[in-house]
Formats: structure tokens, sequence, C-alpha cells
């Protein structure tokens, strides 16, 4: 008689993995000692965060691979390693080559690997939960800088920047080491004690698709398109939330890294809060009500000019942000089945890079060509989350039709 699999540890364990991963955007802290104890300019130090945005499908995917073909505790485990040794190793790079070696490729190569290990094997065990537990785990990404940020700041005021990066490389090392002893493989066709398929308001999936599959559907591109404009306006802010505090509201710098941690406590909240919502309303009615909030949330921004009005906008954003990356890999499941998991949201998750790599660049551009001011940035992020809207409404009829199985019918 097999042991039954203790689920609540493997989604702790793998929260864990990823509080340690997800410090990879705490980069913003490291950026300014790096370049001035380096010498490079910021271009050439922010280069290290691009290339590790940009690589992140390739390992999702591989990673992705694994978990698909049960080596789940292999690729959390190679992936969290991969990711400390990087960490661990940007502490001794000497020129911005090194840099993007260790940070760019080793670290991003490894979170890819951990994120995508730690999601797939973990919503699989959670068949009557896959909202909450994708929120849960997709937390430990989102609340990691909540940690990584302060912990660094200490660590490079006390013993500089590349001793920073030495020392919570390795004990990166430590924790993906201890926390994949308790990692377990979800079994094919898991369902906990007393679970029926058809409760929990959702029924399983009639047909496990895999990839080559899921690329020929019109539901495919949908969820693709949704996830990239969910994302979107999150990136932005993430990414400019300082500066859009500091030219726009007049915060003191002080202030504005205030709200800027606000809004990290916000995304990492709105991935369990969201995908909890999920589990009850279904993943399509609640995107409807994530793209109404973020287009509210934004105009929030452009209408109003007081402090109160910049957090509105930021809280509400943050949390649509983390509910966007919470909702996704159970929808994703749920339209193509727990079999092929892995690698069907790696591929989907080329959405969310594609959104990583232009929204941001295209927030400072405009931004630039304003005095600092992000209003236009704003307006067409406000437009694409009406385009989310509409695409949602698309998806859900769909849905009803069950359009995955007539389209590869």
């Amino acid at each position: 008689m097999k042991k039954e699999i203790n689920r609540w540890a493997v989604l702790i364990a793998s929260m864990g993995v990823l509080l340690c991963t997800g410090a990879v955007y705490a980069f913003s802290v490291f950026a300014g000692p790096l370049s001035t104890t380096q010498g490079w300019s910021m271009s050439e130090v922010m280069m290290a965060f691009t290339i590790n945005a940009a690589i992140g499908p390739i390992p999702t995917i591989l990673g992705g691979i694994m978990t698909d073909k049960g080596k789940a505790t292999w690729a959390i485990l190679i992936g969290g390693l991969l990711f400390g040794v990087g960490f661990m190793l940007t502490g001794f790079a000497t020129t911005p080559a090194m840099l993007y070696f260790t940070y760019g490729i080793l670290a991003g190569l490894g979170q890819g690997f951990a994120y995508s290990g730690c999601l797939s094997n973990t919503i699989r065990l959670f068949p009557d939960k896959r909202g909450l537990a994708s929120g849960l785990i997709t937390a430990g990404m989102g609340g990691a800088t909540i940690i990584a940020a302060p912990v660094a700041n200490w660590l490079i005021q006390g013993s500089g920047v590349l001793n920073a990066f030495k020392v919570m490389g390795i004990a990166y090392i430590v924790v993906v080491i201890i926390c994949s002893l308790f990692i377990r493989v979800a079994p094919a066709g898991y369902a906990p004690k007393g679970f029926v398929a058809a409760q929990g308001g959702q029924a399983a999936p009639v047909v496990n698709v895999p990839w080559t599959g899921m690329i020929r559907t019109v539901t495919f591109y949908l969820i693709l398109l949704m996830l990239g404009i969910g994302a979107f306006s999150g990136l932005m802010i993430a990414s400019n939330a300082s500066l859009i505090g500091q030219n726009m509201f007049g915060l003191s710098a002080a202030a504005a890294a205030g709200y800027v941690s606000i809004y990290s406590l916000s995304n990492c909240l709105g991935r369990v809060v969201w995908g909890a919502v999920s589990d009850r309303l279904g993943r399509a009615n609640t995107l409807m009500i994530i793209y109404a909030v973020i287009a509210i949330s934004l105009f929030a921004l452009v209408v109003f000019e007081s402090v109160a009005g910049f957090a509105l906008g930021i809280i509400g954003l943050g949390l649509c942000f983390g509910g966007t990356m919470g909702v996704f890999p159970p929808l994703v499941m749920g339209n193509f089945g727990p079999k092929n998991q892995g690698v069907n949201y790696g591929i989907v998750f080329i959405g969310y890079s594609t959104a990583a790599f232009f929204a941001p660049k295209l927030a400072v551009q405009m931004a630039g060509q304003n005095g600092g001011d992000f209003t236009q940035a704003f307006y067409i992020a406000i437009v694409l989350a009406a385009v989310g809207l509409i695409l949602d409404i698309v998806y859900k009829s769909r849905e009803k039709s069950k359009s995955v199985q007539k389209e590869l019918a």
C-alpha cells in the first residue's frame, strides 16, 4: 500500500524554492551599487536582467518536459541549484560579460526550471483547488522581493554588493536542498481522498492535449494573448513604480520606495485571492473582473493627482497582476489537461515574456518623450485591458461549446 502524499508539504516546500528564485526581481536593489562599485553604466548592468527575462521561456518549457515525464523533483532541484550558483558567482563577476553569464543565463535558466517544476507538479496535486494552489505557488515567486530586497540592502550596506550576492547565493543553495527533500512527484491522475471530479465547481478535463495539438487551437492563442495583456500593465508598473511616484505624484525617493513595497505586497496577495476566487467563480468570470479592475486602476492614475490616487492605482494593479499569474496556470490545465501541463504552460508563458520585454521599455520611452509623465503609457494599457476583456468574452463563449474538443475532433 502506497503512502498518501502530503500535498500541503509539497506545496510549502515548492513555495520555499520559489521564495529563493523569485529574488531575481529584487535586481533593482543591486543595480545601483553594482554600477558604482564596478564602474559599469546602468544600461550595461540592466542588460543582465533583460537577458534573464528573455531566456525565461526556454527553461520553463524544458523544465515542463522533465515534469511531464515524472522528473519534477529533478527539475526543481537542478533549477534551484543553478539559480543559487548563478547568484553566488555574480559576486565574483569582474566584467559585464561575466555578469550576463552568471545572473542573466545561469540564474535565468535556474529560475525557469524551478518555476515550471514547482508550479506544474503542485497543481496536479490539487485538482479540487487548482486556483488556490496556483495562487499560493506563484505568491512564493511574487513575495520573494519582499524578503530579498531588505536583506540585500542590509548586506550591501554592511559588506558590499559583491559579498551580498555571494552570501545570498549560498543561502539559496542551502534552502533549495532542504526544500527539495519534501518534494514528491504527483502521480498520474492523482485525486485526494473523497474528491469527485464533478465537485469543486469544475469538471475534469475530457482530453489531455499535447503541445502539438494545443497550438492548433484558437483557444491556445486566446489564452496566450490574454496572459500577455493581463501581465502588461503589472510589468509596466513593477519596473517604473518609483519613477511614477516621484515624477507624477511628487513623492520623495524614500516614500516612493515604500509604495513599491506596497505594490509587491499587493502582487503577492492578489495571486492567492484571485486564485481562490477563480475556484468559485470560474477562470473566465474572474478574468473579466481582473481586466475591469486593471482599467479602473490605470484610470485612477490618470485622473487623480493625489497620493491617495497613486496608492489606489498601484494597489489595484498589483492585485490584478498577481491575479493574472495565479489564474492562468489552472486555466491552461483546465483546457488541455494535466498530463502535458509542464510543456503547455511553458509555451503559453511566452505571452508573459513578450509583455516583460515590451511593457517596461514602452513606458520608459513614452515617459522620456513627455518629461517623465507616464500618462500616455497608461492610456495604451487601458486600451489593452479593454481588448483583454473582449478576448475573455470570446473565450467564454467558446468555452460553453467545448471548443478545444471540437477543434481537435
